[in-house]
């Protein structure tokens, strides 16, 4: 049996690194968050985090609007 659990953070990402993998930047980003156009966040202190998860879907989303219309 396996006791170790993982980080409480390691299922999500934050800004900078997300802009990097979606080829924007990230005050595109801050901007989607602003209009709420963009995948959820969530802010903790000063950090900006996604879910990887909620990203991922959030892009299913997005292909599934684009390709019904």
């Amino acid at each position: 049996m396996n006791t170790e659990k993982k980080p409480l953070l390691s299922e999500w990402i934050e800004r900078k690194e997300l802009a990097r993998e979606l080829n924007v930047t990230p005050d595109t980003l801050a901007r989607w968050a602003g209009n709420r156009i963009g995948p959820p966040w969530v802010k903790i202190g000063r950090r900006v985090l996604y879910r990887r998860s909620a990203v991922a879907e959030w892009l299913a989303n997005i292909e599934r609007r684009n390709t019904n219309g």
